[in-house]
């Protein structure tokens, strides 16, 4: 897939900043990227990290300090370096979802579209393991667009999840009708993890004092019934950037351990 225009800038340190023409979208969007400085590999696994309600592709980056989690990890648990990319989410209302809508596919944004601007970035992520994870809203998505996609995404982990799109009423302004949603696949992530047999490695975790606590304990239980194998943790904290960056540490962890190298 090529971009109609695709503008970028290295701000320096491994991280990049982009703005591409979507056909997804029929408008331009927004992705951060970055690329560890000591990723001398020929091929660099691409990691997409999906933010929550009201953020934008910044969020990860200079919230969660993802690169730096990161590049600890690198220098010192000897994990193999990853590209990561994180794209807004199209910035529909207070959140889209990651879901189809409409007027604009926000799915087929972060399935088809941020692997291509990736490449553009970096070509070395071209053939190489794909990841997806997320936080609240971002979490959703990862868990629902990989578990929809499991040929294009070797692993998935998502924090503090919601796990169906009703759950958003929670946080956003705008009505659920007025999504005015497409699409004929499941907006639960326990039914879209009963389309396939061979779903991707999946991990998800929630902290004790989180709001959403009680649906990701619904899902792992219900993942469970179904015998859909999945790793799930609780730790203390609640819904706060300090529970996502300690925590996005124990994604990449797992990512790793999915390369065969954990």
């Amino acid at each position: 897939m090529s971009f109609r225009t695709f503008e970028s800038v290295h701000a320096g340190g491994g991280i990049h900043h982009a703005t591409v023409k979507s056909a997804a979208l029929h408008r331009r969007a927004d992705i951060s990227f970055y690329i560890p400085p000591a990723a001398d590999v020929e091929k660099l696994p691409l990691v997409i990290l999906l933010h929550g309600v009201y953020g934008s592709h910044w969020a990860w980056l200079y919230k969660g300090r993802a690169h730096e989690v990161l590049d600890r990890l690198v220098q010192e648990e000897n994990l193999p370096p990853m590209m990561l990319a994180m794209p807004s989410d199209g910035l529909w209302g207070d959140g889209s979802g990651y879901v189809p809508h409409r007027a604009a596919d926000y799915a087929s944004w972060i399935v088809d579209e941020i692997p291509d601007a990736a490449a553009e970035i970096d070509a070395r992520c071209l053939g190489a393991p794909r990841f997806i994870g997320g936080l609240s809203m971002g979490g959703y998505g990862a868990l629902r667009l990989g578990l929809l996609n499991p040929k294009k995404f070797t692993a998935i982990s998502a924090h503090s999840s919601i796990t169906d799109v009703v759950q958003m009423q929670g946080f956003v302004e705008e009505l659920l009708a007025e999504f005015d949603l497409t699409g004929t696949e499941p907006l639960s992530v326990s039914d879209c993890a009963r389309l396939s047999t061979r779903l991707p490695h999946l991990r998800f975790d929630c902290g004790t004092e989180d709001i959403l606590i009680e649906h990701n304990r619904t899902l792992h239980r219900d993942l469970e019934a179904a015998g859909i194998p999945h790793v799930y943790e609780e730790f203390p904290g609640g819904h706060s950037w300090d529970y996502w960056q300690e925590h996005l540490a124990d994604t990449l962890r797992f990512f790793n351990t999915c390369l065969g190298h954990g």
